[in-house]
């Protein structure tokens, strides 16, 4: 039996020399023994004290405002990615538009070019988008517009300051000036939109509505009026009139800054 201890010798000084194994990825490193043999240890959970249930718990025990921009985002994407770190996709998505705010208001289409990202991920940001500007919608709507002038200005701002190309918005207000509808009536180019004041009237006429604000912005950042916004205003303002609708405003959005024709004395 001289070659079996020979070969074993060889095989035990073979094995010494070999690199340990790293520990199986899921399984803790300490071994249970059972009946002479070694296996690995499950991790007894992945609950609470995993990094999504800490997460999960910093929202819900401190609120909100302690998680910081790019773990708001990570924990979006919990919705849409089951299992895996979320982390460094959401701190690249941050890197790679600017903003968390540029991010959810990132047109679809690119959203879903993006590296990273598929139809449940967008789906899941482009629904949290749609749900902030109801809320936002609604809280606009409880008063009239006229009385709260700065929570309408927050939730325009939101919906169109960051749009990519011009879109046109109609605010149709009743008799107490509350509103009854926000609609685009057009969306255009980089720097127009085509506007046709007899279909914004019929549709006021539609919704009964007696009175509107005007909405457009532009995508350059400078809110300044062009000659054809101060026309294609005048223009709806008097077609308005006929019918006894009050044009209240005409609001134009830019990057961080917005001009109200009334303010300026273009109405």
């Amino acid at each position: 039996m001289s070659w079996l201890s020979d070969w074993f010798g060889r095989r035990t000084a073979s094995q010494a020399e070999a690199p340990s194994r790293p520990p199986r990825r899921g399984f803790a490193e300490a071994p249970q023994h059972f009946g002479g043999a070694t296996t690995p240890q499950p991790f007894i959970s992945t609950g609470p004290q995993g990094h999504r249930g800490r997460m999960r718990e910093k929202l819900l025990e401190r609120g909100p405002d302690a998680l910081a921009d790019y773990e708001v985002l990570e924990m979006l994407l919990f919705f849409a990615f089951k299992t895996g770190d979320t982390k460094p996709l959401a701190k690249s998505l941050i890197n790679q538009y600017g903003s968390f705010a540029r991010v959810m208001a990132a047109p679809q289409e690119a959203l879903l070019a993006t590296r990273g990202l598929g139809p449940h991920s967008v789906a899941a940001l482009k629904l949290v988008q749609a749900a902030a500007l109801r809320m936002m919608q609604a809280e606009v709507a409880e008063q009239p517009v006229l009385n709260n002038w700065d929570r309408l200005l927050e939730y325009l701002t939101a919906r169109l300051a960051r749009e990519k190309i011009e879109q046109f918005r109609v605010l149709f207000l009743d008799s107490r000036n509350r509103l009854i509808a926000d609609e685009a009536q057009a969306r255009g180019t980089v720097n127009h939109t085509p506007v046709y004041p007899r279909e914004v009237v019929k549709r006021a006429i539609e919704l009964h509505a007696t009175a509107l604000i005007l909405v457009h912005n532009h995508p350059s950042g400078d809110p300044t009026p062009s000659r054809s916004d101060v026309e294609m205003t005048q223009q709806i303002k008097a077609a308005a009139g006929l019918l006894d609708i009050t044009l209240h405003d005409h609001l134009i959005l830019g990057q961080g800054r917005h001009v109200s024709f009334r303010r300026e004395g273009l109405l």
